[in-house]
C-alpha cells in the first residue's frame, strides 16, 4: 500500500510512538486482551464473549465518550470525533436543518442516523435519497412523487420521498449534486414544507426534518453559480463537519478491532492476534478513502488470514 512507510519527521515519529503506546495500553485492558493478545489465546469462551461485544459496538475505550452514540457503528474516541458527536447531540432534539460536510467515506450517513435517533421522530421513518444517483427528471419524481399519467410510464400514482418521510426525517445525501433547475422547487419544499406532485395541481403539505450531506465545496459552487445561494443558506442552518480519518488516526486501533470482529464473525473465522506492527503501518497511511477504505482493507486482510493472525494483505 502506498504511503505505508514510517514517517521521517522526528515529531511525527514521536507522535506515532505515542499512539502505539496508547494502543498497547488498550491491549492491556481486560476486555481487549482476548482479541489482541499476541500469544495463542486459551480461554475460547472468553474470546467469544469479547468478540460478541466488539461486534455489537466495541465495548472499549470509545464508550467513555460523554456524548450519546445511538449508532454503534460510530467507533472512536478522538477529540475530532467527539466534537462531531457533541454537535449532533446538541442539534438532534431540535427540528433544525442539519448539513453534514466531509470527504467521501468518512461516515456522514452514520451521523445523519444519529441525529434522527436522538430526536423525538426516532420512531418515524428515516427516508434516504442519494441525489447523485439519479438524473434530474427521475430525481424530481423521486423527491415529490407523481400522479398517474404525469409522463410516459406513469401508470400509477406514486408518493415521493418527502411524503414518505412525513413526521420523520428526510436524509438528502450528496445534496450538492442536485441539478440547478431542480433547486428552486427543493428550496420551496424546504421552506414551506409543501409541494405538488408531478402532474398534479393539488398542494401537499408535510412535516419533515431535513438532514443533508455533501462531499462538495458548496460555497465555491455558489461562487461558480453551480449552486443557488438561497438554497445553500437554507441548508446551512447547522453544519457539522465530519473529520477525515487522517485527522483522527488515534481511532484506527478501535476501528481495526471493530472491523476484525465484524468480518471474522461474518466469515466464520477466528482472528486471535493483530500484530502491533500491523496497526503501526495503518496509522502511517494517509487513507484518502477514509474509514470506508480502512474497512475494505481489513475485510481483505481477514479473507487472506488463515492462521488466526491478521496479516497485511499487501
Amino acid at each position: 500500500m502506498a504511503g505505508m512507510a514510517g514517517p521521517t519527521n522526528r515529531t511525527e515519529t514521536e507522535r506515532k510512538k505515542s499512539m502505539i503506546r496508547s494502543f498497547e495500553s488498550t491491549l492491556e485492558a481486560p476486555d481487549a486482551t482476548a482479541l489482541w493478545k499476541e500469544q495463542p489465546f486459551q480461554n475460547r469462551n472468553r474470546f467469544q464473549s469479547t468478540n460478541d461485544e466488539l461486534e455489537n459496538g466495541t465495548q472499549m475505550r470509545e464508550d467513555i465518550s460523554p456524548y450519546p452514540k445511538p449508532r454503534r457503528e460510530i467507533v472512536g474516541n478522538s477529540p475530532a470525533l467527539n466534537e462531531v458527536l457533541r454537535l449532533a447531540a446538541v442539534v438532534a432534539p431540535t427540528d433544525s436543518t442539519v448539513l453534514i460536510l466531509g470527504e467521501t467515506g468518512t461516515g456522514k450517513e452514520l451521523v445523519a442516523r444519529s441525529v434522527h435517533e436522538l430526536n423525538s421522530r426516532r420512531n418515524k421513518p428515516l427516508v434516504k435519497l442519494n441525489c447523485a444517483a439519479l438524473p434530474a427528471n427521475l430525481l424530481e419524481s423521486e423527491l415529490f412523487g407523481y400522479e398517474r399519467g404525469a409522463f410516459t410510464g406513469a401508470t400509477t400514482r406514486k408518493a415521493g420521498r418527502f411524503e414518505l418521510a412525513d413526521q420523520g426525517t428526510l436524509f438528502l445525501d450528496e445534496v450538492g449534486d442536485i441539478p440547478l433547475e431542480l433547486q428552486p422547487k427543493l428550496l420551496r419544499a424546504l421552506q414551506e414544507q409543501e409541494f405538488e406532485r408531478l402532474g398534479s395541481t393539488v398542494t401537499t403539505r408535510v412535516n419533515v426534518r431535513i438532514v443533508a450531506a455533501t462531499s462538495r465545496d458548496l460555497p465555491q459552487m455558489v461562487q461558480d453559480r453551480q449552486f443557488r445561494s438561497d438554497l445553500y443558506y437554507r441548508l446551512n442552518v447547522f453544519p457539522i463537519r465530519v473529520p477525515a480519518l487522517r485527522e483522527r488516526l488515534q481511532d484506527i486501533p478501535l476501528l481495526v478491532q471493530h472491523f476484525v470482529a465484524q468480518f471474522a464473525r461474518a466469515m466464520k473465522k477466528r482472528i486471535d492476534s493483530v500484530p502491533v506492527e500491523f496497526v503501526n503501518a495503518l496509522t502511517a497511511h494517509s487513507w484518502p478513502g477514509n474509514v470506508r477504505e480502512l474497512q475494505n482493507f481489513i475485510e481483505r486482510a481477514v479473507i487472506l488470514s488463515q492462521d488466526r493472525v491478521l496479516h497485511n494483505p499487501i
